[in-house]
């Protein structure tokens, strides 16, 4: 059976995450997001 070889990480790891101004701009632009619906028609407005 093959030996598995591994470093140790000299380096701590922190999580990613989306930062807080991405979050604002993705929940501002969703709330100004209006999408309206015309026989076979999809229509998508920003309301700002």
């Amino acid at each position: 059976m093959a030996k598995l070889y591994k470093k140790p990480i000299s380096e701590t790891v922190k999580p990613l995450g989306p930062k807080a101004e991405t979050l604002k701009f993705l929940l501002s632009y969703s709330k100004a997001l209006s999408v309206s619906k015309y026989k076979n028609m999809t229509f998508e407005t920003l309301n700002n």
